[in-house]
């Protein structure tokens, strides 16, 4: 299919041809490949059209499914103002800091994935996704998207890239290579991400604190572990010893963050399980309290951790403290927190699991 494109020739254009002996009359021919796109009517969640470019696929998404206009912010509020949270959390920004900033701070990929927040609903359609991203935020986006795209039941997303590599992460329904000029409808299938976890040094807290929805501030007496993937620092967790009169030899989660880039790929809930399992392993009891609703909602449902006592309650006990106990690190720690409600749990070592 020809596609015909007509521009006004004047000097500055003829300026800028003559030295390359370059004839041009105002006319730009395109080959577009006939795309016989998919209606949008229920039947599936999202389509990909993808191809090199200057191959159409611009063309081809505007045609047949039109392009979604983007977001307008306002550069005065915080992001978290202006898209609720959970939609944030969906496309894999879970940096709580990095909600109350506004958007024209972000970094690309945190503001990429703002923007897919925004927009993203029933019949949108987006060009040049993960374009402006690296690579490994084009995965973890896409994979976190086509997450939330399926458990909301939304239905006709389209998207046009230029990049293969994110097919086995978004998981369309199909996808038309505009290269080869025809649909693929089947499954797509990737590798599982295998992390590394090691010790490490506290030194690398430095990396990773920025981004935790705490203060960033690191217990002197935290055991810490980084996660690698591909050779690469993804994630950090650190436990310290659970200091209690009730409880013995036990340990409890301190802190849990993964890098931005590499969030909405489940990352962050499997280290804390990796980091609680070698304690439960080594004969100690391991505890573990958050506000992230993320992580919260995910051990509410893992058969490896336990509700404890306290989980989803007002800690009022924090405040009950005798006026002349002394004041620790972690009794200040406990005060500030009383009003928050946690979630608290223990994990268990599950049979299906050992």
């Amino acid at each position: 299919m020809k596609k015909t494109i007509t521009v006004q020739v004047d000097d500055r254009l003829l300026d800028a041809c003559r030295p390359f002996d370059y004839k041009f009359d105002g006319t730009s021919t395109f080959d577009v490949p006939e795309f016989n796109a998919p209606q949008r009517d229920g039947s599936w969640s999202i389509g990909l059209i993808v191809g090199p470019s200057g191959s159409g696929k611009t063309t081809l998404l505007r045609e047949n499914f039109g392009i979604t206009k983007e977001r307008e912010w306002d550069h005065k509020k915080a992001i978290a103002s202006q898209v609720d949270f959970e939609k944030l959390m969906a496309v894999g920004l879970n940096s709580v800091p990095s909600w109350c900033r506004p958007f024209h701070v972000l970094s690309n990929g945190e503001a990429f994935r703002a923007n897919m927040a925004a927009m993203l609903a029933e019949n949108t359609s987006f060009d040049e996704f993960t374009s402006v991203v690296d690579r490994n935020v084009a995965k973890s986006c896409s994979n976190a998207i086509q997450r939330y795209i399926r458990k909301e039941g939304i239905k006709g997303v389209v998207f046009s890239s230029c990049h293969y590599d994110i097919i086995e992460w978004l998981k369309p329904d199909w996808v038309f290579d505009v290269q080869k000029g025809q649909v693929i409808q089947q499954g797509f299938f990737r590798k599982p991400v295998v992390l590394r976890v090691e010790r490490c040094d506290k030194g690398l807290w430095s990396i990773f604190g920025k981004h935790h929805y705490l203060d960033g501030e690191m217990n002197q007496s935290a055991e810490c572990y980084g996660a690698y993937w591909d050779e690469t620092l993804v994630g950090f967790c650190s436990a310290i010893a659970m200091p209690s009169g009730t409880v013995k030899n036990a340990y409890r989660g301190h802190r849990t963050v993964v890098l931005p880039d590499f969030q909405g790929l489940g990352i962050g809930v499997r280290l804390s399980d990796v980091v609680a399992r070698y304690y439960v392993e080594r004969g100690f009891r391991y505890f573990s309290k958050t506000a992230h609703p993320r992580i919260g909602e995910y051990r509410e449902k893992s058969p490896n951790w336990k509700p404890t006592s306290k989980n989803k309650r007002n800690r009022q006990d924090y405040k009950n403290r005798h006026p002349f106990q002394k004041k620790t690190e972690e009794s200040s720690y406990s005060h500030l927190h009383a009003d928050r409600v946690c979630y608290s749990h223990e994990y268990i070592l599950n049979q299906a699991t050992k």
